[in-house]
């Protein structure tokens, strides 16, 4: 019975993957980072993502605050945050998140405070859908490798 379960599980993971793939969220850099993954370190995804997540928040609030100061005129600093994120968005595959960035940079350089208070709002809604999805991806896997009976080594 456990077998089924994950084979289930793995077909789940694998049309998630492929719809991510399809809806363009995320990109072959992902495949990279993931066959970094092995037995040595069986979460090395999730943690490096989750060092993705914690670090684009900050950058999401370090933009909004710019953007939401009245006197706001500093586009090279919200340039400066958007290359941190267009950065860590390729290293993690992250392709709708990075595009957005991109013309997010893009208003920037044009200093068009309205266009960057519009990509602002795309830019939240697409991290938005990558945190939720790759959150759903690592449930099935913690729940696949649960029902295949998977068991690593207790660290010292």
């Amino acid at each position: 019975m456990l077998g089924l379960d994950a084979d289930r599980l793995r077909a789940d993971l694998n049309r998630l993957l492929a719809f991510l793939f399809h809806q363009g969220i995320l990109d072959e850099q992902y495949l990279q980072l993931q066959q970094l993954q092995d037995e040595s370190s069986p979460n090395f995804v999730s943690e490096v993502v989750n060092i993705y997540f914690h670090e684009s928040e900050k950058l999401l609030r370090n933009l909004r605050s710019l953007l939401m100061d009245r006197e706001f005129s500093d586009y090279d600093k919200m340039g400066i945050h958007l290359n941190q994120f267009i950065g860590s968005s390729s290293s993690i595959g992250a392709k709708r998140v990075r595009n957005v960035c991109v013309a997010f940079r893009a208003a920037c350089d044009q200093n068009n405070r309205a266009g960057c208070l519009r990509a602002l709002e795309l830019l939240e809604h697409e991290y938005c859908i990558l945190k939720n999805k790759l959150h759903e991806l690592f449930q099935i896997d913690q729940q696949r490798l649960l029902a295949a009976g998977v068991r690593y080594p207790m660290l010292n």
